[in-house]
């Protein structure tokens, strides 16, 4: 028979505790203040009659603020994460010591990216806090209502989250942008493999179901910063870009970690699990058909330009 949530969460427990433990070992103290260039901040206007911003203050690429604008309104969101990672995984025990801490971390990360876009003048702040509030008042409240499915859905995340960084902090050409943007991806890959980790360990308790609940969040994911506002012309600047796209979705975050799981060479499924599996794959491949439609059209794209 399937194990409830309840008994999942009880029997993964100890597995979270040997993981916070892991984290714990593994991850670097850093100080955000360490990585904002401040001797280039100067007041803008308002109550210190500094200089409004303009357009020309930026000095990245289009694709590379939009991106930059689109990482920091995700992690702005982080008080909504904290609610429903709290009442998916429990506030007591080695759960609850973990959703603290990674609340503290993703914290740190919006601080410091905000921090940075503000001194440097990438982005009109105006715009951006304008963007902040809309973003924020409208919340987030995941779609997966199980354990299973949520941590399905973060080890996918966490490992998007940590690609988008360091490929933003390459395309802006910015040393500065470029170090910081790694320093928060490391802490991203940690964070997946916490939840990555779990996962497997529930293949072992309840391979059926957490199989089931593998497949529905592939066919169904998208990062939690897909109701930003604007946000599909924003994604296609990033993935024109080849900051993200569908090739580095599968190629790079859905394959790595369905193989670390080992999902193709499960044996002794029952006919859900089975069927799951299947369904996943017949998924997979019609994304790769997708992924590579869009490659071809984008170099053609870029190929046109070329000649222009």
């Amino acid at each position: 028979m399937a194990m409830t949530q309840t008994q999942l969460l009880h029997e993964l427990e100890p597995v979270v505790a040997g993981e916070l433990d892991r984290h714990n070992a593994m991850a670097k103290e850093w100080f955000p203040h360490e990585y904002i260039p401040w001797s280039e901040g100067r007041d803008f206007d308002g109550v210190y009659g500094g200089e409004a911003w303009q357009d020309s203050d930026s000095k990245l690429p289009e694709a590379a603020r939009v991106s930059l604008i689109v990482n920091l309104l995700t992690e702005d969101n982080l008080p909504s994460y904290h609610h429903e990672i709290a009442t998916t995984f429990g506030r007591d025990g080695a759960w609850g010591t973990w959703v603290q801490r990674w609340t503290a971390e993703e914290g740190r990360h919006g601080v410091a990216i905000r921090d940075y876009l503000t001194v440097t003048r990438a982005v009109d702040p105006v715009a951006l806090e304008r963007a902040r509030m809309t973003h924020m008042e409208a919340g987030f409240t995941t779609e997966y209502g199980t354990m299973l499915e949520q941590l399905a859905y973060v080890s996918f995340q966490e490992l998007a989250t940590r690609i988008a960084h360091r490929n933003t902090g390459r395309a802006s050409g910015d040393e500065g942008c470029e170090r910081l943007l790694a320093r928060i991806a490391a802490d991203e890959n940690l964070h997946m493999l916490f939840y990555r980790n779990l996962l497997k360990a529930a293949f072992e308790l309840d391979p059926n179901q957490t199989m089931r609940a593998v497949t529905d969040v592939v066919k169904t994911f998208q990062m939690p910063g897909s109701s930003i506002e604007g946000f599909t012309r924003k994604a296609m600047i990033i993935a024109h870009e080849g900051i993200y796209d569908m090739r580095l979705h599968l190629d790079d975050v859905l394959m790595p970690v369905l193989k670390q799981w080992a999902v193709f060479d499960k044996t002794g499924l029952d006919a859900g699990g089975e069927q799951a599996r299947e369904e996943l794959a017949e998924f997979l491949a019609k994304t790769e058909a997708t992924a590579a439609r869009f490659v071809e059209r984008r170099a053609e794209r870029k190929a046109r330009a070329a000649l222009r």
